[in-house]
């Protein structure tokens, strides 16, 4: 299933929901730091996120709602992942070039990531590796 698309302050609060599990929405905005989103913009961003089906209500106290995330945060990072490379004809090349030219990206940062390809690799071809009889 496609996930839909979300504006920053829906990732906010699903990062928000994340590390809280469930919440309210005054305790959703009082996960923000100041300057906080008005109330009504939290709770108008989240019940636009509840019928995307990204958040529901999962429990009732009082006169309050608690929502909880429907989707998870690498579910959430690969979509904005593919969105960003979209910018660069959905290569990784390009990118990241442009984070090299930018100075967000350094050599160290380089030879970590392919410390990390090589053992993503290893991991592969371990899986990958027909068992022995």
């Amino acid at each position: 299933m496609k996930q839909p698309k979300l504006a920053k302050l829906e990732r906010r609060i699903l990062e928000a929901l994340w590390v809280t599990g469930r919440a309210s929405m005054r305790e959703i905005q009082q996960a923000f730091p100041e300057p906080r989103p008005a109330y009504t913009t939290i709770t108008n961003t989240v019940y636009r996120m509840e019928s995307k089906k990204v958040v529901r209500r999962a429990q009732k106290i009082g006169t309050a709602d608690r929502f909880e995330p429907l989707i998870g945060r690498d579910t959430v990072r690969d979509s904005l992942l593919d969105e960003i490379l979209s910018f660069f004809g959905g290569r990784p090349q390009p990118m990241m070039a442009q984070l090299i030219e930018s100075g967000k990206l350094t050599l160290d940062d380089i030879r970590e990531m392919e410390k990390a390809a090589a053992e993503a690799a290893r991991q592969r071809e371990a899986v990958n590796m027909p068992r022995p009889k």
